[in-house]
């Protein structure tokens, strides 16, 4: 797991896409894993995954992108809602907190710090800034799902 820089404010913030549903499917088999790390993610992360199954005999990399991606599907609809109404906070923080840990562990480290500081603002019970925070975690959640894609080499 990465240690995470502590709360990055809302500073520097960028404006979210249009938004648009993504729906994926994974009823067909991936092709193989490319080596080369898409810009969105930490290759430093996505080496340390690689060496737990250094020839992909096990196809662990494969397996825990798809994971990921399909956590992404559970997820993002929380975050969209939180934007149009307001949010159980036990389950935004717990979706902010799940999505915060697996996108560290992929690499996805702006995506992981996005969601540290909506889970920070959930905990301490605030709520300034909260849409702008979630804006940005959805731009960086898509750009996350964009990544993985590409790493598993399938059409974005």
């Amino acid at each position: 797991m990465l240690a995470l820089e502590e709360n990055e404010g809302p500073g520097g913030a960028r404006c979210a896409p249009p938004r648009h549903h993504n729906k994926m499917s994974f009823d067909h088999a991936s092709p193989p894993l490319t080596h080369a790390a898409p810009t969105a993610l930490d290759e430093h992360a996505l080496a340390r995954l690689r060496e737990l199954d250094p020839g992909g005999t096990n196809r662990l990399m494969e397996r825990v992108v798809q994971a990921f991606l399909k956590s992404l599907e559970q997820h993002e609809p929380v975050l969209e809602r939180a934007l149009q109404q307001p949010a159980d906070p036990a389950t935004l923080r717990h979706v902010s907190h799940t999505l915060k840990s697996a996108a560290a562990s992929l690499g996805a480290l702006d995506l992981s710090r996005r969601c540290a500081d909506i889970e920070g603002l959930v905990r301490e019970g605030r709520e300034d800034g909260l849409d702008l925070l979630l804006e940005q975690a959805l731009q960086e959640l898509r750009g996350a799902r964009a990544a993985m894609l590409q790493l598993l080499g399938q059409p974005r």
